[in-house]
């Protein structure tokens, strides 16, 4: 007989029940924000991973190819993002998704409550609490984790109103997978040119690549037959940081769009230096 699993039940610190209540009846009309967030989360994971395999190469687990990745599925209205980052422990799920650990929080709260739309849409990334924006188009959130080195996963579900659930289960793979179970506000996400344009809107710049899922349409040869060519993973953001760039390639609106992901700052930057210097030494710049 099957050992079964324990299945634990927590309740949010109060200021995230707060924060939670303010980010869905407020940010609305900036749902898109969310996936700007949980890839900036992701991504943040996989540089954790390279830095301590700096000392720790088993960490990569035969697996040193970084990536996030996102699914999505009309029919059950789910968008999942995945990477394979270092991934959490049971500790470090509560500390980071049932907490908010800043000092301060009540007074970030406040000042969220009294902030305008767009300020309150760069508030989240700012204080590190972007993982909560996946209530703004979710109702229910599963997160599959695993730590990097570790045998267990732990499985967190939570429908955004108090309560979370913790649960050890069995992970293949290291890193984190979360998937969205969309509100029917927001089933607008659960397609692939609504997902792509947002992340070439905010994640572009992210230099690790982002994969999508998509069917491939059938080959002239195959469309009597009505075959469909098997699903393939392609990459839809450039994966060249903007500094990196030739400088008359660079646009505007992408410095303006860099600068506000990078700061928080809803305004655009009153001045942009960007320059490669060659010699002995050669490097880009961008200021």
């Amino acid at each position: 007989m099957a050992k079964t699993q324990k299945v634990e039940k927590h309740a949010f610190q109060t200021e995230v029940k707060q924060l939670l209540h303010l980010m869905i009846n407020s940010l609305y009309t900036n749902k898109e924000i969310f996936l700007r967030e949980l890839i900036s989360n992701a991504s943040d994971a996989c540089d954790k991973l390279r830095f301590e395999a700096l000392t720790n190469k088993d960490l990569f687990e035969d697996e040193d190819q970084l990536k996030v990745e996102i699914e999505f599925d009309e029919e059950s209205q789910t968008v999942t993002i995945r990477d394979n980052g270092i991934g959490m422990n049971k500790k470090e799920v509560i500390s980071n998704i049932g907490m908010i650990a800043q000092s301060g929080t009540a007074k970030f709260v406040e000042k969220m409550g009294k902030a305008k739309d767009d300020e309150k849409a760069n508030m989240i990334g700012q204080f590190g609490v972007g993982f909560y924006s996946a209530f703004l188009v979710a109702d229910n959130v599963v997160l599959h984790t695993r730590r990097a080195g570790s045998k267990t996963g732990i499985k967190w579900v939570s429908k955004g109103d108090g309560e979370y659930t913790l649960e050890n289960v069995k992970k293949a793979s290291r890193g984190t997978e979360i998937v969205l179970h969309l509100r029917e506000e927001a089933k607008e996400f659960a397609a692939h040119y609504r997902l792509s344009e947002v992340v070439k809107k905010y994640s572009n710049h992210i230099s690790i690549p982002i994969m999508m899922l998509q069917v491939a349409m059938p080959s002239e040869d195959d469309k009597d037959d009505k075959k469909e060519a098997a699903p393939e993973w392609e990459q839809i953001n450039g994966g060249t940081p903007i500094w990196a760039q030739p400088k008359n390639k660079v646009k505007k609106k992408e410095y303006d769009t860099f600068y506000t992901g990078l700061s928080y700052d809803p305004e655009p930057p009153a001045m942009v230096l960007h320059n490669r210097v060659e010699g002995n030494l050669e490097y880009n710049s961008l200021f």
